[in-house]
């Protein structure tokens, strides 16, 4: 196995390249909801067919996406050519989404799906690309882990800009024009999104090269990598800790306000996920390191589980609850770490089962994975909404109890199912499994 020890600028520009990704995506998955209804004033119930049906689509586009990188020979690489061709078109239509006209509620809804689904489109194209990186820059473990808890902080800087910055960002530039406040602060995000997508195409390098020919027949690829183990534990794994996060992230502002009558805790609540998800990029791989990822995981998972189902009984004891909710919070983030040094881990698993190592296809379904499972969140929270007759500013007491047993109870069942799929972890060896 090649040993390739990285400098902490190249592992340091790894790990801001995530935010280049999700720093506007965190953003749509925040906010988006809460902005189609409550400042647009789209129904509920539609704007969750539209996040829906949008994510259905990318079963399709994640897999071409992931094909092509596979097929891909470039002056730049396998995938740093996606860096520097897509970064400019993902960063306006991240402003575009957050920019509806005063159209009918007919044409907003078009424009609502249209703009959504090329975000996601373009988003597959960097954040697919990004993934198959890694195990192109090293095949060593304590490297991968290196950079996990690098992507760890960037993920967590995004969440923190995305989630606790935006409501005050939007106040201060749009002042009492919500709609002009959140097209500024999706303008500012793009520009810092570019920039950070600009640094990972400049200072990160692929190592590794795989030797097969660009050229294969796609059923049989698609056919081993349905036969990977390793692959289809990371794939659930990440659909249910992206369902819960994705419904979370949709919910809390909705939690917050109308159930817990503190608007105030959406600006703790959503920035403690980032700052756990920061904590848990330095203590995540020791811990790992020591445990094994499945074990660590599992165990991680299984605390999580029992801290959320503690949440309703103790949300009227609001120190109490916080700090429930942020131990939740850092359990999960270990998780989401050890998660993507497993992504890694599925290439090599395929190369030693199947003797080629598709770094793009295996990273496309994991893309899937993650944006069907937050689509899926949102969607089903936005169903719950739809479902109870929630009405801004008149919010019945059933759609108020839906709420606040959607955000625990839900969390829960997820966690618990997340558990079950990652005791199936097949990898072994201590840094990767035992």
């Amino acid at each position: 196995m090649q040993d390739a020890k990285l400098s902490f600028a190249e592992r340091l520009s790894y790990g801001f390249g995530d935010m280049g990704t999700s720093l506007a995506y965190n953003m749509a998955s925040g906010f988006l909801l809460f902005y189609y209804t409550n400042v647009v004033g789209l129904p509920a119930a539609s704007v969750g067919t539209v996040f829906l049906v949008a994510r259905l689509l990318d079963a399709v586009i994640d897999f071409l996406v992931g094909i092509a990188v596979d097929k891909t020979r470039s002056r730049w690489g396998r995938t740093r050519v996606y860096f520097l061709f897509v970064a400019m078109p993902y960063a306006l239509v991240s402003v575009a989404v957050f920019h509806v006209p005063a159209w009918g509620q007919g044409a907003q809804l078009v424009y609502a799906f249209l703009t959504f689904k090329a975000l996601g489109i373009l988003m597959s194209f960097q954040a697919i690309p990004y993934t198959a990186l890694m195990p192109m820059m090293t095949q060593d473990g304590g490297e991968r882990l290196k950079l996990s808890g690098m992507r760890s902080i960037g993920t967590s800087i995004s969440v923190v800009l995305g989630t606790a910055t935006v409501m005050p960002l939007v106040s201060a530039l749009g002042g009492a024009d919500q709609q002009r406040g959140f097209t500024l602060v999706a303008a500012l995000f793009a520009a810092v999104g570019f920039a950070c997508t600009m640094a990972l195409f400049r200072n990160c390098r692929e190592r590794h090269e795989d030797h097969a020919s660009p050229r294969f027949a796609i059923l049989p690829a698609v056919k081993e990598m349905l036969q990977n183990r390793a692959w289809l534990v990371v794939f659930g794994s990440c659909l249910l800790y992206f369902a819960r996060f994705g419904m979370m992230m949709a919910a809390t502002a909705y939690f917050a306000i109308d159930v817990l009558g503190k608007p105030w805790m959406i600006s703790v609540m959503l920035p403690a996920v980032a700052g756990m998800l920061l904590l848990s990029a330095f203590v995540a791989p020791a811990i790992l390191a020591r445990t094994g990822i499945r074990n660590g995981t599992v165990g991680a998972l299984a605390i999580a589980a029992v801290l959320f189902a503690a949440l309703p009984f103790v949300q009227d004891h609001v120190g109490l609850f916080l700090g429930l909710y942020i131990a939740g919070c850092l359990a999960t983030s270990i998780t989401i770490t050890a998660a993507f040094a497993m992504i890694a881990e599925t290439v090599d698993y395929h190369e030693a089962q199947f003797g080629t190592r598709r770094e793009g296809l295996l990273s496309a379904g994991i893309s899937l994975s993650t944006k069907l499972g937050m689509a899926l969140g949102t969607a089903g929270f936005a169903y719950v909404l739809g479902a109870f007759g929630y009405v801004p500013g008149h919010v019945s007491d059933g759609a108020r109890e839906a709420i606040r047993w959607t955000y625990s109870g839900g969390a829960v069942v997820l966690l618990v199912a997340q558990t079950l799929i990652m005791l199936l972890w097949p990898v072994t060896g201590r840094a990767k499994s035992a």
